[in-house]
Order: structure tokens, then sequence, then C-alpha cells
């Protein structure tokens, strides 16, 4: 039994020596040992390769401001462990993440004497969240992200209300695959016999995949630019403006502070699942609740601004679409600005195409490393740059400072920090620690 929540979370930590381990039979062990506490929750489940968490994000805050409790499962995180398991977007405190774990331990000790052997730090993460959504806490519905792929991640134990997948790219391939089909084979896991399939995917190829799936299992496919339909775009503000058909609603004149096509694209898909359930008499919600969720929606480290003078942006555009969407936001909100990036990335990316692709709108790029096992260093990262204008440090901390100096009362200048999720949480604590010194 841990005493300290930092003993807790260090015991989590120390698992991800046990590394990727792909198959649910740990999972639907541990469950049943524990009286399946997964079965007594209402779950939308959601897979993708980007816009997970911000789909995830529309439909918490639509349902709180219809007043539901709901629960949220995601990763990683990008400021406290805990955020991994919230309610209402509330991280779960300290003593709840230490109770969870001494609970769960016994059970992890256990099924290391047996053949299947030791559960990954993810298993026990999902297993833990289970257990608390299922046996201390109930919401009236929870938003479950697959951390990996679907078909055999850790969460694919579960028989959803409805479920998800945003849209589908190039990621993780030295375990989802190597093609596009491959990739959505793997995300189409999650699909299950009679329960309703909403889909962002734009890829023919990915999309053939799933509703092929869909077909098999006799599940309702809705996806984005069929049967859900976004009209009237426009940039609104500081933030986006366009309407949605669905099947049984249309809604006019949504506002959402988050920029993109991409997050048009999540708000539709995350609205969508919503007034399904409303059409299912599982949800009672008014369009004012509706256009006031999607409008205070946010989610910490997706072109967030994090510092005004300069301006830096946070963005966690870890793969090629990622990239894709960033580079599309920035010319569409800031398309005369001078881009400054500063960019970091884990060794087993795909670096050199995003940085490729950076650059094709770059005033200048700049690189460097952080203290995590698979990153990159500057050097490596420098060394795939084509582009003329561009420097490196090892240290982020003083090249993110040597940014802040050199563009420093240049309106002109934006300063957009991307690459590792791990990298931007480093670059968004350091930047709120500065406005907190000089306000």
């Amino acid at each position: 039994m841990f005493e300290h929540y930092n003993e807790a979370v260090n015991w989590i930590h120390s698992r991800l020596k046990f590394g990727v381990k792909p198959g649910l039979k740990r999972m639907e062990w541990l469950l049943a040992e524990l009286n399946h506490p997964e079965r007594n929750i209402p779950i939308i489940h959601v897979a993708g390769t980007n816009g997970k968490g911000s789909t995830i994000s529309y439909m918490q805050h639509m349902l709180t401001e219809a007043g539901y409790k709901v629960g949220s499962f995601t990763s990683p995180y990008i400021e406290t462990f805990n955020e991994r398991i919230s309610v209402n977007g509330i991280p779960i405190s300290d003593q709840e993440m230490l109770e969870l774990v001494n609970e769960v331990k016994p059970y992890v000790e256990k099924i290391e004497q047996t053949e299947l052997g030791g559960p990954t730090e993810f298993e026990i993460i999902t297993t833990m969240m289970f257990v608390y959504f299922g046996k201390y806490n109930k919401p009236d519905f929870l938003l479950l992200e697959t951390g990996l792929g679907g078909r055999l991640d850790s969460t694919n134990i579960v028989l959803p209300l409805l479920s998800i997948i945003t849209n589908i790219g190039y990621d993780h391939m030295n375990i989802l695959g190597s093609t596009i089909a491959e990739i959505a084979a793997e995300k189409a896991g999650i699909i299950k016999h009679g329960v309703p399939i909403f889909t962002a995917i734009e890829n023919e190829s990915a999309l053939q995949v799933i509703t092929e799936t869909a077909l098999l299992h006799a599940a309702e496919l809705f996806t984005l630019g069929e049967e859900i339909n976004v009209i009237d775009k426009q940039l609104y503000n500081l933030g986006e403006k366009f309407s949605i058909q669905t099947p049984f609603y249309t809604v006019k004149n949504l506002i959402i502070t988050m920029k993109g096509q991409h997050q048009i694209n999540n708000a539709a898909l995350a609205f969508s699942a919503i007034d399904y359930l409303v059409q299912m008499n599982k949800v009672r919600i008014t369009e004012e609740q509706i256009r006031k969720g999607l409008e205070k929606t946010t989610w910490k480290g997706r072109f967030e601004l994090v510092n005004s003078n300069p301006e830096v942006i946070i963005d966690g555009a870890h793969n090629p679409e990622g990239v894709e969407s960033l580079i599309e936001t920035l010319s569409r909100h800031y398309p005369k600005r001078n881009i400054h990036f500063l960019y970091s990335a884990l060794k087993d990316k795909e670096y050199a195409e995003m940085i490729d692709h950076l650059s094709s709108i770059a005033t200048s790029m700049h690189f460097t490393s952080f203290d995590f096992p698979r990153a990159a260093t500057g050097f490596e990262l420098y060394s795939a740059c084509k582009l003329n204008e561009k420097t490196y440090s090892e240290s982020w901390q003083s090249k993110l400072d040597e940014l802040l100096t050199a563009y420093q009362d240049q309106k002109e200048d934006i300063v957009v920090a991307t690459g590792s999720l791990y990298f931007i949480s480093h670059i968004r604590e350091y930047c709120r620690e500065i406005n907190k010194r000089y306000r």
C-alpha cells in the first residue's frame, strides 16, 4: 500500500518498461476480478488519429451545459497526470488517485503470477478509470478515448451507446500498419454490433474500411460530408462560424473559439453524436445549451495562445495530418504574419516530412530537445531541415527565451511551438509561469 500520491504515480510510470502490448486478455482478466465495473457506465467510445480530445471536449461542454455529470478518459496529459480521469473537465484529486492505485495494485501483482504477465501503464490507468466511474463516481456519460488504435486497445472491452472515429492518418505505423487501410481496420475495431458509428474520415480507402465494417456489424453509419453536413463556414472574430445539418436537425450560425477547419469538423461530429442521443431519448438539451457548450469549449495544447507579447501559440501537431491542419489554420487566421516555428519531436516519428511541411510557410525554423527517453536531439531535427533560416539548441528553455526576446514588440511576428505533446506541455507551463510573474 502506498501512503503518498507521488509514490503511487511513480509506480504507475514504472510500468512503462512493459511497453505497448496490444491485446485484451489482461484487461478482461483484471475487470473480471474487479466484478466488471465497466458494465455499469453509459459510454461514448472515441477513436481516431487526430481530433479525439477536441471532439470529447465539445461533447463534454455541451452535456455539462445541459446539467449532466460527464466523465472523461483522455491521454496524454498536458498539465497534471490526474487530468486523464476527469469529471466535468475537472481532474480527480490526488487522494482519489492514490486510493485507486492501492485498490488496483493487488490485482496487478496477482496477474503477474499468471501466464498473461504484467499489465502495461495504460492498462493499469484504464482499469483504475473503470473502477472509479463504475464503482465510486458513476457519471451520466463517460467519454472514453482509445489510447492506440482501437481493435486491441485496452479500452475496447465496452459496449457503448455509440462510437466515434474522428479521422484517420499515418501515426503509430510500427503497431497499426503501414497503409491507411490497415490503420483504418485497427480503428474500426471499436465498431460493435448494432451500435451506431459516427466518423469524420475523409480518406476514401479508410472510409471504405469503416463502411464495410459497419455493414458487417449492422451498425448505422453517419459520415461527415454525407449524413452530416457543415455549411456557411466563415471566420468569426477569434474563431469559426458555421451551420450543421444532421438527418434529424439543422442548427445555424454556431460559433467556436477553437480555430481551424478540423475544429469545425470535430464540433460537427460531437454535435451529431449528441443530437443522435437526443433522438434516442438519452439526452435532453436545448439549442441554447448546445451553442453555449460549443462556444465555451477549449482543449489544452490545441492551437492555444500561451503568450501575448510576442504571440506564442502551442499546437500538438505530432503527425503529418496534424501538421497539415496546423498549416491550414495558420494560413486561415494569420495569413500575413511572419511565422517562427519552435519544433521538437520524438525519434520514432516521421519528422523530416513534417519539418518540410512546416518550412513551406515558415519565416524561420528553430529546433530543440527535451527530457524524454525517445526525444530526438535538436541537432538531428536541425539536420533534417532544408530551410536556410534555421537554428537549434539542445535546451528548449534557452531557445524559447531567445525567441521571446527577439520578437518582443514585433507585431508581425508569431512564434509557434509544435511537435510532441510532451514538449509543448513544457512550453505551456513555462509561459504560464512567466505570465504569472509579470502580472
